[in-house]
């Protein structure tokens, strides 16, 4: 016999609760543990993976903007975590690499909640995807969040481009 519509919601409402428990408490012991935000700390983690790295690859597998990577990859630099080189093969492209710094922070470093998620979506069938896809959609759609531009979990960080200036604008052909 099917579970009653109020035992499906209050399964449905638990099991919300249960990604926001741990989707929380992973970003706050990374950054109690390495000082960076999930998204940084999981930059760091597909670098070290796939170094040298074009920024449009990075983004391409962290599933963001490349605007919000180059955000992300300017607060590394910064930190000195990460460097950003010309490619020899193409000196129009800029490529980016832990400094050792980076790297040893990445090996004490624990895990990321956009990467267990990444990660465990990726090998999802089509199928699976699909009705994930549809239900999160719906509880979109049931919160009237639709507009909300999709900032990155538990960061400031907004996964939309950056708005162009108006002399940046007026510079374009």
């Amino acid at each position: 016999m099917p579970a009653s519509p109020p035992t499906v919601v209050a399964a449905i409402i638990d099991d919300i609760r249960r990604v926001f428990q741990v989707v929380n408490e992973q970003s706050k012991k990374v950054e109690r543990e390495t000082g960076l935000t999930g998204p940084q700390l999981w930059a760091i983690k597909v670098i070290s993976e796939a170094a040298p790295i074009k920024v449009s690859e990075l983004a391409r597998l962290m599933y963001l903007h490349p605007a919000t990577v180059v955000g992300i990859v300017d607060r590394l630099d910064a930190r000195g975590l990460a460097s950003r080189t010309r490619s020899k093969t193409d000196r129009r492209v800029v490529e980016v690499e832990l400094t050792e710094q980076g790297h040893a922070l990445v090996e004490k470093s624990p895990e990321v909640a956009q990467g267990l998620l990444v990660k465990g979506l990726e090998v999802l069938s089509d199928r699976q995807l699909a009705k994930i896809a549809g239900g999160l959609g719906l509880l979109v759609k049931i919160l009237g969040a639709q507009e909300i531009p999709p900032q990155l979990i538990l960061s400031p960080e907004v996964n939309v481009p950056r708005r162009k200036t108006k002399s940046q604008q007026a510079k374009e052909p």
